[in-house]
């Protein structure tokens, strides 16, 4: 069981009412289990967790007036990871999919799996069905992508980056869940925080469905898959947006950190304030 230190801070300039929906907090679930949590806010503002979802995911909701706002998440997760033994981990037939997982499987905002069927087929159809043939498709994506921040924006999708060759690591993993859903394999989108990530940010990653459960995959190759924390499960980006904003307001600045070892006092000083998260 590994102990893992995450946290974020995210300063805005807002210009008029604005509501700031956030997906930063861990996720409960099976994979992993916060034993420490706060959310400071300055200056004070009430912060509603709204939805708590199948998959675990946990939506803050706070509405802010106009002047400076600083929102600070930590927590302490211990991650629940299991070896995973990929030569006997194969696929799972369509007839044989749980309903909630048929959804994984259709084209979403992001992720035209639809149109790749053929490209798909012709590059991965030859392969031994399972774990190796996703690995191959994260194999493929990395090599054939070049990794370049700024190159795509909130409408790029997985064939404008194919097209383009390059992208950041949403991009990545829209491209390798497309692939997957593509051969007939469940993939979804997970945003979260990741250990050893350079330069540290929130970090886009997939699960693929195979032999009756979900795995975690990352095309990118930018940090170890066992210092993953999962913030938030969906069909694509569009589902986890780190944050979604109604009304005016600018980023000035975020810091993202994700440590096995305890990195110290992040505590908004000296106005910081402590705040509960309440339940819709």
């Amino acid at each position: 069981m590994n102990q893992i230190f995450v946290g974020s801070r995210l300063r805005y300039t807002v210009n008029t009412p604005t509501t700031f929906l956030l997906n930063v907090s861990v996720a409960q679930n099976c994979y992993q289990a916060t034993t420490e949590e706060s959310i400071e806010v300055h200056p004070f503002h009430k912060v509603e967790e709204c939805a708590v979802g199948p998959l675990g995911n946990r939506l803050l909701r706070l509405n802010a007036m106009p002047g400076d706002l600083t929102i600070l998440y930590q927590a302490t997760v211990e991650l629940h990871a299991e070896e995973v033994d990929s030569s006997n981990v194969g696929e799972v037939n369509y007839e044989n999919l749980p309903a909630d997982v048929l959804t994984y499987l259709n084209p979403s905002r992001y992720c035209e799996s639809d149109k790749l069927f053929r490209f798909a087929a012709e590059e991965f159809g030859g392969l031994v069905p399972g774990y190796s043939r996703v690995t191959a498709i994260c194999n493929w994506t990395f090599e054939h992508l070049t990794y370049t921040p700024g190159s795509t924006g909130p409408t790029t999708t997985a064939c404008d980056v194919l097209l383009q060759r390059s992208g950041v690591c949403r991009d990545y993993a829209h491209v390798a869940i497309s692939l997957c859903r593509a051969m007939g394999i469940p993939a979804r989108y997970v945003s979260g925080y990741a250990v050893n990530l350079q330069p540290p940010d929130f970090h886009g990653f997939f699960e693929a469905f195979l032999e009756g459960r979900w795995f975690l995959f990352d095309a990118t190759r930018l940090a170890p898959v066992g210092g993953f924390v999962r913030i938030g499960t969906g069909r694509d980006a569009a589902d986890v947006a780190f944050s979604t904003i109604r009304g005016d307001a600018q980023s000035v600045e975020m810091e993202v950190w994700a440590d096995e070892q305890q990195q110290g006092d992040h505590l908004l000083d000296p106005d910081n304030v402590q705040t509960a998260i309440s339940s819709a």
